[in-house]
């Protein structure tokens, strides 16, 4: 249900969010969401999340959201949702274990939360802020960690929008080619008329 393509889990909580700039559709619409990918991101299995928690996730999500929008447009952030990232990242965060030849964390809501504003925080204030990206496909406004050696990367990922936009381009190309064809006999007999 839930991708994480933006190379960060502060960016991918930002994702839950889609298609912003046009229709938005929420992907946390329970508790049993926001479990759910909390788990899938890897951050603490088993946490406790009520509907205030989810409220809470939700708004972590839109002040992270609005500052990589500010460091995305080189603008000032608002001092109050750096206060509040400030402030989630106030509590411990998850903790992980050894289990079985892999890490897993344990944590409760408040630690995953400062867990996910640390990163945030590492991520804004460290030499990547610079690289933060928005998908340029028409249809997604997913934000990324363009991670790339030459620092281009247009798309949050290959398999879904950036094979889709280069199709789309590709046929505008060939349609287009087409109707050149097209007029081009025309365009021959009038020249020799």
């Amino acid at each position: 249900m839930f991708a994480f393509l933006s190379g960060r889990p502060c960016l991918d909580l930002t994702t839950t969010l889609q298609v912003r700039h046009r229709t938005p559709v929420e992907t946390l619409r329970s508790p049993q969401d926001a479990r759910d990918w909390i788990e899938q991101a890897g951050l603490a299995e088993e946490v406790a999340v009520g509907d205030d928690g989810l409220v809470r996730l939700r708004e972590l999500r839109e002040v992270i959201h609005r500052l990589a929008r500010a460091a995305l447009g080189a603008t000032c952030p608002d001092p109050a949702d750096v206060r509040r990232l400030n402030d989630a990242a106030a509590h411990p965060p998850t903790v992980p274990r050894l289990t079985g030849g892999a890490a897993r964390h344990r944590g409760d809501l408040d630690q995953v939360l400062s867990t996910i504003a640390r990163d945030a925080i590492d991520l804004l204030a460290g030499p990547y802020a610079g690289r933060i990206r928005e998908c340029a496909h028409a249809d997604c406004s997913r934000l990324f960690l363009d991670a790339s050696h030459a620092g281009r990367r247009r798309w949050c990922g290959m398999a879904a929008c950036g094979n889709k936009s280069k199709s789309a381009a590709y046929r505008r190309r060939t349609r287009g080619g087409a109707d050149h064809q097209a007029t081009r006999p025309s365009d021959e007999h009038s020249a020799h008329s």
